[in-house]
């Protein structure tokens, strides 16, 4: 086998935009399950709603590249408006019901025909990042060493989505440690003990999953600049990648989702180079490259259920504070 290929592969997702995006997405998902007890399931829609705001106001209506995201950031917010109003004065399993639901019919609305000259359709869109790269601070050519190489426009995206994170996580921390936070943990606890207290448990949720969505469709902002939207991408499946760095890095924490999406992308490249390798020297039997390419994401299944038995707080929380199962 060719360890040396496995092993820049896999260092090379360490710093990704992919990962970025992952991180974003999964410290939404911090905001509304970890510390407000919001069962989302559907952060892909939010990630699909932030990226196609951002795509569609640039291609159709000529926005530069600030204006889009300001754009993507709205559609996010009326997304989790149009969410949250028929659902967070029930039970948490409806909201994750109507997210699940919600998630789906956002990216077959990008999918219809109907409105093709403006999504793309199943084709999608492309060529929406020339504002945004042209002012790309970076000359060009090539940067970087070893397995970390990048073009001035990669390195763009790559310092651009590290930005926005490191942003979007010290604003989960003060939100957090702030008396707003101390409210919406106690909704976590005990929503009719803060709503005894004359707390508009409503209002505090609704403003959670709002800051939570706009991570969301930042998330996919960042996901999509390097090449393309696409709503294939948007699948359920990526929902649940999220929720799997988000519990194993912690759920009820700030730095948890980041440690997690790192390790998660860590193993997919790891595995996505080292089963087929195995496959190549005949170890896997009869498996193709395909069919080992998608035994990673049995493979990740099975730790997403480990996590949930053995250590459901995940690597950075606090089991008295929060876990899956509670």
């Amino acid at each position: 086998m060719d360890w040396g290929s496995i092993f820049t592969n896999t260092a090379a997702s360490m710093l990704s935009p992919a990962t970025m995006a992952f991180a974003l997405a999964a410290l939404g998902l911090a905001m509304h399950f970890g510390f407000v007890g919001l069962l989302n399931f559907g952060i892909a829609g939010f990630m699909a709603v932030g990226a196609y705001g951002f795509a569609i106001s640039t291609l159709t209506f000529g926005f530069p590249w600030w204006a889009a995201m300001i754009v993507g950031i709205v559609a996010s917010i009326i997304f989790a408006i149009l969410l949250g109003i028929p659902t967070l004065r029930l039970r948490g399993d409806y909201l994750a019901i109507v997210t699940i639901g919600a998630a789906e019919i956002v990216r077959l609305l990008f999918t219809s025909q109907a409105w093709q000259p403006v999504t793309g359709s199943a084709d999608g869109l492309s060529g929406f990042q020339d504002s945004f790269r042209s002012v790309n601070p970076f000359p060009e050519g090539d940067y970087g060493f070893g397995p970390w190489q990048y073009t001035e426009n990669q390195l763009w995206v790559l310092v651009f989505g590290a930005i926005i994170l490191a942003l979007c996580a010290w604003l989960l921390w003060r939100l957090i440690n702030s008396p707003w936070g101390r409210v919406i943990k106690g909704i976590r606890e005990d929503e009719d003990a803060v709503r005894a207290l004359g707390k508009n448990v409503f209002a505090y949720k609704m403003q959670a999953l709002i800051v939570g969505g706009v991570f969301g469709g930042l998330a996919g902002i960042i996901y999509v600049l390097p090449s393309s939207t696409n709503p294939g991408v948007f699948i359920t499946s990526l929902t649940f990648f999220v929720w799997t760095a988000l519990l194993l890095g912690g759920a009820a924490t700030v730095f948890g989702p980041l440690l997690g999406a790192l390790i998660f992308w860590v193993l997919q490249a790891f595995l996505g180079s080292f089963l087929p390798a195995l496959v190549s020297v005949g170890a896997l039997g009869d498996f193709t490259s395909a069919q080992a390419g998608a035994l990673r994401f049995v493979l990740v299944g099975v730790g997403l259920m480990l996590i949930v038995i053995f250590r459901p707080q995940g690597i950075l929380g606090d089991k008295k504070e929060l876990t899956f199962v509670k």
